[in-house]
């Protein structure tokens, strides 16, 4: 699969047991250059050592950070920046982000800021990652304000996604890629929600990893062609997002995982949506159903209202006293709804 935009091509390549070649994909994309592969502390004890022996033919070196949201900081890309500079990385050299979402985010932030941008390609070893932030361009860190308040737009060179490295996961992170999965069907793929209601379950999925991946996948890379930078259809991919980041942001980041924040925020907007008659009667039910199926939660206590409020005025999708939500008219069609950044408290209402 490719990615097709006006200054940048790449390849997204989702392949089982992949990791076993690294070393020729980064030929075929790199060649004298210095490497630093940036990873977590729960992702590089496993697939360093098989990484290492490959790229022996590169000058490498490393950098692990702390497992979890709150390495998606400043602080932390700071600590990159000194770590490069103290390597002697000049513009000629490369970022490989090896793990999750945390640090897909973090390392393609750094690459894109770092004497101006050098060049990155993803390995997400995640389900959320490999399914949603690994490709289209996005970098962010966190601010004390919102989650992805500060961030760039950089266009890896490549994407390597290996659908084995989920059976190293435990299940909370598989399910909050599946989260996303559910999102894509939701808004735009009726086959892939149907592929999700004949599946048994969370390991039935794994098992079909590639072929629910690459659905999932070619979702975000017609919005992402679309729409680069995030102005128009590529906002269809926050349905659930707004309240979702608002929820994460207010309990603390790593409290609740993203994807659970997600699926709450996918059944509360289309809950009043409903009542409003914005979205079809019945629709709400559908996606309780499915997070259930794959043992996410439909609902979040304590539910604080005002805080959610306050964290959606500095959320990024706002655009002066206006903010664009995302709704469903159908299974696998979703529509922008803009409303006045007050209306959004009628979505916050606890309700049932």
């Amino acid at each position: 699969m490719e990615i097709v935009l006006p200054d940048k091509s790449y390849e997204i390549i989702v392949k089982r047991h992949g990791l076993d070649s690294v070393g020729e994909w980064i030929a075929s994309l790199w060649q004298n250059k210095k490497i630093a592969i940036i990873s977590d502390e729960n992702v590089f004890p496993i697939y360093s050592e098989k990484i290492r022996q490959q790229l022996s033919e590169y000058e490498v070196c490393y950098y692990t950070v702390p497992a979890g949201e709150s390495s998606k900081s400043l602080e932390m890309a700071n600590n990159l920046y000194d770590f490069l500079a103290d390597n002697q990385f000049t513009r000629s050299d490369a970022i490989i982000a090896l793990g999750g979402g945390v640090v897909g985010d973090l390392a393609s932030f750094v690459a894109s800021t770092y004497m101006r941008g050098i060049a990155f390609v993803q390995i997400p070893t995640s389900l959320l990652a490999q399914v949603d932030s690994s490709i289209g361009g996005k970098t962010a860190v966190n601010s004390s304000k919102a989650k992805n308040m500060i961030g760039t737009f950089a266009q890896p060179d490549g994407v390597l996604i290996d659908p084995e490295t989920l059976n190293s996961l435990p299940e909370l992170r598989v399910r909050e890629g599946i989260a996303e999965i559910i999102k894509c069907g939701a808004i735009s793929d009726a086959s892939l929600w149907k592929d999700l209601e004949k599946l048994t379950g969370i390991q039935d999925l794994l098992e079909h990893s590639e072929a629910i991946i690459q659905k999932a996948l070619q979702v975000k890379k017609t919005v992402v062609e679309e729409d680069e930078f995030d102005n128009g259809s590529r906002l269809l991919l926050n349905f659930g997002h707004t309240i979702g980041h608002a929820i994460e942001n207010t309990a603390g980041y790593g409290v609740i995982s993203h994807g659970e924040a997600v699926a709450i925020g996918m059944v509360k907007i289309s809950q009043i949506a409903e009542e409003k008659g914005l979205s079809p009667v019945g629709m709400t039910e559908k996606i309780k159903m499915m997070n259930q199926k794959y043992h996410l939660p439909n609902k979040y206590q304590p539910w604080e209202a005002e805080k959610y409020f306050t964290a959606i005025t500095h959320d990024k999708k706002a655009r002066g006293d206006s903010l664009n939500i995302i709704l469903l008219k159908e299974i696998g069609q979703a529509y922008i709804q803009k409303i006045n950044m007050t209306e959004i408290k009628d979505f916050l209402v606890e309700g049932k």
